[in-house]
């Protein structure tokens, strides 16, 4: 498929998902439409008890070694406001970090391969994932069985700071892993007119929220990277009245297992001694997710290896405290993760998120290249 064909056909089927996209969870839709465009080019689609989601198949002369290539699927709850003429259709709902991008990527690298079809050292395994953005599906991905036997797995993100034409390879910790709190403030409501007369439940989660931020520039080492952040704070009905309790809940993002292990002990320990000291009480709700993603260096070598053969500009990128499920995946086999340049206006997540669909092409000819050359090299 020529240079020019492959582009336009790869804008044409991200914008669609673009216009339509769906929550974790829901991608009913964009399955039934990844599995329509596979089917038209005769890419066998496995059998699977994923409610969302698909895994296809392209196998060679033989049926061994087993690479997967995998793409999330999902979209974000954002309004989006690009103002493009391709914009979500689907109210408070965005496809903000590029996961169309992904998708259409992935089916792109499968209609490279099965041009190749008959010169393929083995099976290269597509795998289109849900609910990546809430957790979980990576996990699913596995329960079902579709990581049996395979050898080695190749994954991308789109990076909205590095250019079109460059691409960031990096051993080691990538990104962070992604741990979810809860807390739970409990004093004593009364009037506002009177604080003494009972515990201020306000005042004590403030107290918390403040104190949290010293376990990472006190009771961490400088060179433990990581972040707490209290993302959601919820109390009261009204504005003369203290209420008796406060809801607060954040992540923890981290490169270690060592730095994740120790966070939630230190949390437990200062909502406790803060809510004593006022005469209060304090729980804590930990919901660990995915851990960091942490590239190993035989699939990270031959990343290299392929996005020099394609002619893209290596760099190592600055790792990212932003999380990803693929991170599950490297738990169980050989894996690597790279970010490609899309020369986008802003940063995940925001709802002005825009890329360059140039990048297309280029992340799809790398996970075809990459797939062939692990296929050589994993035995």
């Amino acid at each position: 498929m020529g240079q020019s064909n492959l582009e336009e056909r790869l804008i044409a089927i991200r914008r669609h998902f673009h216009q339509y996209p769906e929550l974790s969870g829901e991608e009913f839709e964009t399955t039934k439409t990844i599995r329509s465009l596979l089917e038209q080019a005769g890419i066998p689609i496995l059998e699977t008890s994923l409610q969302t989601g698909l895994v296809a198949q392209i196998s060679g002369k033989k049926q061994d070694p087993i690479i997967a290539l995998r793409a999330d699927i999902v979209a974000l709850p954002i309004q989006e406001e690009t103002d493009l003429p391709y914009a979500s259709k689907i109210p408070g709902k965005m496809h903000a970090c590029g996961h169309d991008f992904h998708t259409a990527a992935l089916i792109g690298a499968a209609y490279l391969l099965k041009e190749e079809e008959e010169e393929l050292n083995g099976s290269v395994r597509f795998i289109f994932q849900p609910s990546e953005e809430i957790g979980g599906g990576a996990e699913k991905v596995i329960a079902a069985g579709h990581l049996e036997k395979v050898k080695a797995i190749f994954g991308l993100h789109n990076k909205p700071d590095l250019p079109v034409g460059t691409v960031g390879i990096k051993r080691g910790p990538l990104m962070a892993s992604v741990d979810r709190f809860i807390i739970e403030v409990e004093g004593v409501g009364t009037h506002a007119a009177v604080p003494h007369a009972g515990i201020d439940s306000i005042v004590v989660a403030s107290h918390i929220v403040i104190a949290l931020q010293t376990i990472v520039s006190r009771q961490l080492s400088s060179f433990d990277n990581a972040v707490i952040s209290v993302a959601h704070i919820s109390a009261g009905n009204t504005w003369n009245v203290i209420p008796r309790t406060v809801f607060l809940e954040g992540t923890v993002r981290a490169f270690s297992a060592e730095t994740r292990e120790k966070i939630p002990k230190f949390i437990q320990q200062i909502i406790t001694g803060v809510a004593n000291a006022h005469g209060a009480q304090a729980t804590l709700r930990w919901m660990p997710g995915p851990p960091p993603v942490l590239n190993e260096e035989k699939a990270t070598e031959l990343s290299v290896q392929t996005a020099e053969q394609l002619g893209l500009n290596v760099v190592e990128p600055t790792p990212s405290m932003a999380g990803e499920d693929f991170a599950v995946y490297q738990k169980k086999i050989s894996g690597s993760f790279v970010f490609i340049g899309t020369s986008g206006t802003h940063e995940w997540h925001h709802p002005a998120f825009t890329l360059d669909e140039r990048a297309l092409p280029i992340a799809a000819r790398y996970l075809a290249e990459v797939a062939k050359k692990a296929l050589k090299h994993f035995k």
